[in-house]
């Protein structure tokens, strides 16, 4: 498992944003990084359509969202990470300050 703390240059939520963009891209039937599992408030699990794994995220105090990065398959856990990094770089690269990985100690 691989934690991410993703800080916002200002207050602005980024789980919101990653909301809204998750929405505008299924709409528009793109995007790889999808909604899956049961919605519960400000948290969210997103799956990829290639890569085995999920992201959990929750939405934080001044608009920092902490990530989970986990996978069946601790080998593709890479891919997933790349895949969720590239997300954000492309789409919030503007708005984000930092992303900050912390990998789990077993």
């Amino acid at each position: 498992m691989i934690r991410l703390t993703i800080t916002p240059k200002t207050g602005e939520s980024v789980y919101s944003l990653l909301i809204k963009k998750e929405l505008a891209l299924r709409r528009k039937n793109q995007g790889t990084l999808h909604a899956s599992g049961p919605r519960r408030k400000k948290r969210e699990k997103w799956s990829h359509t290639t890569y085995k794994g999920w992201i959990q995220f929750q939405d934080c105090l001044g608009g920092v969202v902490v990530a989970e990065v986990k996978s069946r398959d601790a080998e593709s856990e890479w891919q997933l990470l790349s895949s969720f990094i590239g997300f954000l770089d492309r789409h919030f690269r503007a708005e984000l300050l930092s992303i900050t990985l912390m990998y789990d100690q077993k």
